[in-house]
Order: C-alpha cells, then structure tokens, then sequence
C-alpha cells in the first residue's frame, strides 16, 4: 500500500476509484492491462487518500444530482478498506448531499455499511451490484483467491433484498473452457433468482485479454490448468476478445433462464434504471434551471 495526495476524483459522468490496483488477486482482471496505465506492482494498492475530501468538494459544486459510481475499475472493498474506512467515508458524504449511488464489489465488507447504503436509497436511489463468476466455489477460489466466495456473495445479495435495496449481478467474466458451460449459467441464474437479484447483466459469453493481464492470466493457467494456455494460443492468437467456443448456445440458455426467472437481463434497461434518479430531483434539476436562466 502506498498514499497519495489525488488531485480529483470524480470522472465526467461521476464514477471514482478509491483505490488503484487490488488485492482479490482474480486471475483475469482487465485492470491490470497496461493501457490503464498503473505503474505501481497492482498489489502495492495506490490509496487516494484525500479521495473523501475530494468528493465532498466536487458535490458542493454540483447544480445537479447525479449518480455517482464506484467498483469499475478497482473494488471499493479491498482489504485495506476495513482499517482505513475511506469508502465508507465517501458514502456518507453521498449521503449527507443527496446523491444516487452504484456500487460494484466482491466482497462481503459491503455488510458494513448497508446502514448508510439504505439511507441513500430511502433518499435518493442506490443500486449494490456484484460479480458472480462461478457458482462452484472451489472453482471461485482459484480464479478470485483472495475474496469471499460466490456462496457468501449471494447471501449479501439476499441481505440486500432483504433491506429493500435493489442488486443487479455482473455475470462476467466467462472463461473458455473452465466456467463456460451450461451448468454453470442455470445455477448461477437459480442463485440470483433465490436472492431476489432484479437483474444480470452479461457481457457476450467469454471475456476480452490485453498486454498486462494476458501474460497474467497465461501464467495462471499454467500454474492452475495444465496444458489449457497451449489451447488459448491456438485458437485465438492474440486476439482481444475471446469468446466462448459455446457462445451462441450459452447465451440462449442464459436468455430463456433469465426469462422463466423473471430476472431482466438487457443490459440497455438495467443501465437506465441504474442511472435513473427518482421525479423528484429531475424536478429539482428542472426548477434550477429556471433559476439560473432568469439570474
């Protein structure tokens, strides 16, 4: 770990990231591709560590209320967060302005603070998102060894149900040839259907590979599947995206379960809904606009 004085920490479209690099240690994180530029070992974890400071600046200012989301490209609860508190920092000032929140994660230190995460929702509107690869978990901890399994994952979700917050699912990645097959889609559909998931969203049956995390995700097959990285070579080259060879047929699978589920998985209404704020502040948004224009 190592601290650093950020300079801002809001994106355009209101998405941050608390931390940079991580230590889940998932064998096929995208974050580690050289293109994000993180010059740092990706588990010397950068902390941003003015990052709450930084928001609440960036609120104060804003004449709108947004969404602001976390988890995309770095998880909110790393292990540090648990001492260092700084996620949770952010969610109250988020909550203390009035905000709409997402958030993505793998890791069950969300439960920690479900008390404020529910008090944004009851003011404005918040979304707890997770990552479900496997429904195996013996297969989960070898690639994602250093976070809960899916099984305590799926109890937060229910948690979450539970409370009255709305949870949506990141069904990916899938990995040719380890979790890409039929079974692994019903049961993970049955595990979100049993938790009251509101929806899965599912980005093409496979997963995408580039300079940093393929040298990454080769070793681990190495050292985890024997002989399969030959197989990867061979078949896709140095391609980008790496689809599944049963693609086509997984994502009917995955279509019709959803459906008989009654779980909505189109990614285009679950991003909507998502960044969807409640009539209330698109009135408010409205009324200052009309202030603004007679000043």
């Amino acid at each position: 770990m190592h601290k650093v004085q950020a300079k801002g920490i809001l994106s355009q479209h209101g998405n941050m990231n608390i931390y940079r690099g991580c230590l889940h240690g998932c064998i096929y994180c995208d974050s580690r591709s050289k293109c994000y530029q993180i010059t740092h070992d990706f588990e010397d974890v950068e902390v941003k560590i003015n990052a709450p400071l930084l928001l609440e600046t960036a609120l104060k200012k804003k004449r709108k209320k947004i969404r602001i989301g976390t988890g995309a490209m770095s998880d909110p609860y790393v292990p540090l967060e648990k001492e260092l508190e700084l996620t949770r920092k952010c969610l109250e000032i988020i909550e203390k302005y009035g905000f709409g929140f997402s958030i993505l994660t793998k890791s069950d230190l969300i439960l920690r603070d479900l008390d404020i995460l529910l008090k944004i929702h009851q003011n404005a509107h918040c979304y707890v998102m997770m990552t479900l690869t496997t429904a195996d978990d013996s297969l989960c901890r070898i690639v994602e060894p250093n976070v809960v399994p899916t099984s305590k994952r799926v109890k937060v979700l229910k948690k979450c149900h539970e409370l009255g917050i709305p949870t949506i699912v990141w069904f990916c990645p899938i990995l040719p040839m380890i979790n890409d097959t039929k079974e692994n889609v019903l049961q993970i559909v049955k595990m979100c259907q049993k938790a009251g998931v509101e929806g899965i969203l599912i980005f093409g049956i496979g997963m995408t590979l580039r300079e940093g995390d393929r040298e990454y995700y080769y070793a681990k097959l190495d050292q985890y599947f024997p002989g399969l990285k030959e197989k990867y070579e061979a078949f896709y080259g140095n391609a980008y995206e790496i689809p599944s060879p049963h693609a086509k047929e997984l994502m009917r699978v995955f279509k019709m379960a959803c459906s008989e589920a009654k779980i909505e998985c189109r990614s285009d209404v679950l991003f909507k809904r998502m960044y969807q704020l409640p009539p209330k502040y698109q009135q408010l948004s409205l009324f200052e606009e009309i202030k603004e224009s007679v000043k």
